[in-house]
């Protein structure tokens, strides 16, 4: 403000001295105009925040701000020395003096920011960056990224890359624009350890063929923070994010359709089982996002059910325009019903397997849908406990698909699996014994006086999912190796958990009853290629023969206990299409209920006596193609143990 105040008197001083073409101290009523140019100007700038302003990150928006001043501060300084005008001071001095403020305040704020500017080059210069960057994309998003870490000493940019031809050999704000062919050269001559994505989002395609010419180079590969921490000028180098899974499977996303959506949530009441786990969680999420009456979270476990209760308030305490630090007023343990909040929440410790506690909250609630997500579903865990496994996948889903029969549930959804077709292990069996279940329950509910709407959605492995791949391989690189992988020939099917939420949602909406529906999961991809590409996208290289001296390796373990080499997500070759282009529906044969209601009573037998060998001959028996490992018949002596 005295800085201010100086240049606000000399801009007095100057005018005169322009107007009169005389060179002399204030005399007379001039005095008048400096108590007048100071009186009005510094009261505005307060008033505008332009003391507010970092003007090391000065930008548009503070320009803005100071043309805004300028413009109030003219306006009362011509009215006052030139329409009304003052005796002795001549009235061009209304519009000389503002214009000479206008240029003094500016230049000190932009003096400011390149002087600052310049002191952290200097100082960049005696301190060497951790790190070395080229920015992907020269467009908007790209040049501010680039202005946002002009100020941080951690990281360095060296340089544009863009496909635009119109764009390549010039510069951007002292930094060179480079073609894409360069790069390597580029990586090599300015030591870059880091190339920072800056292309829209939107282009999935693009980005996938640039993240694929970028997996050999040896850099780290980073995309954008959001838009609004670009904007504010002032990016850390943690707002910088690792590559998304979609990024990495190269998967194009297809927006989803609103309607199925909400058609079965918006104003209803909605039961999710294993609502703490990695799938049952993202449908709670995806859920709520749709304005359901209520929403009934199902979990055995009091930890997830707590992590998933506490998340979902937040957000509900978001939407309703509270402060998250709201939250702290909230007992740890207080788990009643948010009836305050726009949305029921009722979480419930319960076991699928409790019939009598399931009928009492289905009673207590009415759900007009129920998604079943609750399971065990690592292999290797439940091929060495294959009874508690069966029980809770297979008679779980029964209790749970039978208190929704008596209850008059409209809709019940069973979420299921790729490793239930042609299983080769115990989970998938029980999970293909839980959809013979829900289709003969389907069955009876169409020829019987029964409302409920009976489906099941089949997909494969989820990125990002308790027990996956994803979150493994990047631990076991940030602790410096090895990668473990069973097999160098495995491919799975992946899909991102919201991708798979949304769409178990919408095909719930699309269910006629007995229904199978299958998601697109795209192609295969092969897990070594996917572990070999998080290595290079990381800036780091694949130790191996071909190159010993690299940082990581993959060290193969052997196929895992019930381990196939690949999966698939249809019993026969029929798929028929829907209205959405990533769904499926498969028609495919099942036990009448008669029928499989007598296994299953054997089935139950023989889980009782724990007899491994007749567990797996009733597995034989329900599920053809079945096709057990050695190693479960020592599976009995180790679960009792």
């Amino acid at each position: 403000m005295y800085f201010d105040a100086l240049i606000c008197t000399f801009s007095v001083w100057l005018a005169f001295g322009l107007r009169l073409d005389q060179w002399r101290p204030f005399e007379g009523r001039q005095w008048i105009v400096l108590i007048a140019a100071i009186g009005f100007s510094l009261p505005l700038f307060i008033s505008f925040g332009l003391y507010r302003a970092i003007f090391r990150y000065v930008g548009s928006v503070a320009l803005a701000s100071m043309v805004r001043v300028f413009v109030s501060y003219t306006f009362l300084f011509f009215c006052v020395f030139t329409l009304i005008g003052v005796d002795g001071i001549p009235r061009s001095i209304g519009v000389i003096q503002p214009l000479l403020l206008f240029v003094g305040i500016g230049t000190s704020r932009y003096f400011v920011r390149y002087w600052l500017g310049g002191i952290n080059n200097v100082q960049k210069s005696f301190h060497r960056p951790q790190s070395v960057a080229l920015i992907y994309g020269a467009g908007s998003a790209g040049r501010q990224l680039a202005a946002g870490l002009s100020n941080n000493r951690e990281m360095l940019v060296k340089g544009f890359i863009d496909d635009d031809p119109r764009l390549q050999g010039n510069t951007i704000n002292g930094l060179s624009v480079y073609p894409n062919a360069d790069l390597i050269d580029l990586v090599l001559r300015l030591d870059v350890t880091d190339v920072l994505l800056a292309v829209p989002s939107g282009n999935q395609t693009r980005r996938s063929e640039i993240i694929h010419s970028l997996s050999e180079v040896g850099v780290r590969v980073r995309t954008l923070p959001t838009l609004a921490d670009v904007a504010s000028g002032r990016v850390r180098i943690s707002d910088l994010h690792d590559l998304d899974m979609n990024d990495l499977l190269g998967r194009k996303v297809v927006p989803p359709d609103i309607d199925l959506l909400e058609k079965n949530i918006r104003n209803k009441v909605v039961l999710v089982t294993g609502a703490g786990g990695s799938i049952g969680s993202e449908l709670c999420r995806q859920i709520i996002r749709f304005s359901p009456k209520s929403l009934i979270l199902i979990d055995s476990s009091e930890h997830s059910l707590y992590l998933i209760y506490e998340e979902l308030k937040k957000v509900l305490i978001g939407l309703e325009g509270s402060n998250s630090r709201d939250l702290e007023s909230h007992d740890k343990f207080d788990f009643l019903p948010c009836q305050a909040l726009s949305v029921e929440l009722v979480p419930r410790l319960a076991s699928v397997r409790d019939r009598d506690l399931l009928l009492k909250i289905f009673q207590s609630y009415h759900p007009d849908a129920v998604f079943h997500a609750a399971a065990y579903k690592h292999v290797p865990l439940v091929e060495q406990n294959p009874a508690e496994g069966i029980r809770n996948n297979v008679f779980g889903t029964f209790t749970c698909a039978q208190v929704s029969l008596e209850c008059g549930v409209p809709h019940f959804i069973l979420v299921s699996t790729d490793k239930a077709v042609r299983p080769t292990n115990v989970m998938g069996a029980s999970k293909r014994i839980a959809e013979l279940v829900l289709q003969a329950m389907a069955d009876i509910a169409l020829k019987g006086d029964h409302s409920t709407n009976f489906s099941i959605v089949r997909f494969g492995n989820v990125l990002g999912s308790s027990g996956s791949v994803a979150p493994l391989f990047s631990a076991q690189i940030a602790a410096g190796g090895p990668i473990t992988l069973t097999h160098s020939e495995v491919t799975r099917y992946f899909m991102t958990i919201p991708e798979a939420a949304q769409l178990v949602i919408q095909a719930s909406a699309m269910a006629a009853g007995g229904d199978v529906f299958v998601l697109d999961m795209g192609e295969p991809v092969r897990i070594y290629d996917l572990a070999v590409k998080m290595v290079y996208l990381s800036g780091l290289l694949v130790k191996d023969k071909d190159k010993p001296h690299g940082d990581i390796e993959i060290e193969v373990t052997g196929l895992r206990p019930g381990e196939k080499l690949y999966e698939e997500l249809l019993i026969g070759d029929n798929p028929q299409p829907t209205a959405h282009p990533k769904i499926m529906k498969a028609h495919e044969e099942f036990l009448p209920w008669g029928d499989l209601q007598v296994e299953l009573e054997n089935l139950n037998v023989a889980l009782d006596t724990n007899d491994a060998n007749l567990i797996v001959s009733m597995l034989k028996k329900l599920v053809p193609g079945y096709t057990p490992k050695d190693n479960l018949s020592n599976a009995g002596s180790v679960a009792k143990g």
